[in-house]
């Protein structure tokens, strides 16, 4: 058990470390009321880290660089499509009524 193991239990560790110090700047961030516009881009960027730390180290995929920025990148690109057709015809009729 101990050399399957062998530093993997730091590693871990760490991992949890980092997510809980990322989840603080993520709570500091909205209490410090900053512009929506920075709040918004800065805690995507967190939570693009947080995502990148559980998949890099939880799902193993550390060593598998592409398969890590695949499973990053894609849901995001996924999410924008939806989201913008979605809101699409929206802002459309807001700037046809102008």
């Amino acid at each position: 058990m101990a050399e399957t193991h062998a530093g993997g239990y730091k590693v871990y560790l760490t991992t949890w470390i980092w997510l809980l110090v990322i989840t603080i700047l993520e709570i500091g961030i909205v209490l410090v009321r900053v512009p929506k516009t920075l709040l918004v881009i800065s805690l995507i960027i967190l939570a693009l880290m947080k995502a990148g730390l559980i998949m890099a180290y939880f799902m193993h995929l550390r060593y598998e660089r592409l398969n890590l920025i695949y499973a990053v990148v894609t849901p995001m690109f996924f999410l924008a499509i939806v989201l913008f057709s979605m809101l699409g015809p929206d802002a459309l009729h807001v700037f046809r009524s102008r």
